[in-house]
């Protein structure tokens, strides 16, 4: 019998959200929009913090921190990808990508189902994934440097005084303790 340890509420989450058959969409301007939008109705709704982020073209990471006595992600979740995806279905429904299920279950071609979380458990993890979020768009091949994406926190934490301009996130092609 498995046994699953329940979310904690208030706490911290990393998060990867990947676009269905890693299509890569996720940075067109139609999504993006729709994305800030869809979020800041949520959080508008229910709050949370973002404490970082970045947008690539098939899939995104973030932090977020919940309110103290919640712990729901799921449904900010399915609420956002269901947004995007009202917003955006017809640009981008792939009628060869729909399948018997995804049509029973009336879903669209953009989000994978699910997503993957992982709960934050100190100060020294969070700085990991926050590192690992900044600098995934070096690692994929995007850009040279960090602060050469325009889809991420990274600026913020320029700005905030947490990073330099020039911050590399690598030491011999390891992203702190990530390959």
């Amino acid at each position: 019998m498995s046994r699953y340890r329940r979310a904690r509420t208030g706490s911290t989450y990393f998060f990867t959200v990947v676009a269905y058959q890693r299509q890569p969409i996720l940075c067109d301007e139609i999504i993006r929009k729709s994305l800030r939008a869809a979020i800041e109705a949520e959080h508008a709704s229910r709050p949370f913090k973002i404490d970082a982020w970045v947008l690539l073209p098939d899939h995104l990471h973030c932090v977020w921190t919940l309110p103290e006595g919640d712990a729901d992600f799921s449904t900010r979740w399915m609420k956002i990808k269901r947004a995007v995806s009202l917003a955006c279905g017809n640009e981008y429904r792939r009628e060869g990508l729909m399948t018997a299920s995804r049509i029973k279950h009336r879903e669209s071609t953009i989000w994978q189902r699910r997503f993957w979380e992982h709960q934050i458990r100190d100060e020294e993890d969070f700085a990991r994934h926050v590192d690992y979020i900044h600098f995934n768009p070096v690692k994929h091949g995007h850009v040279q440097q960090a602060g050469d994406w325009p889809y991420s926190t990274f600026h913020r934490y320029v700005r905030d005084g947490v990073y330099a301009s020039d911050w590399a996130g690598a030491l011999d092609g390891e992203v702190m303790g990530y390959d």
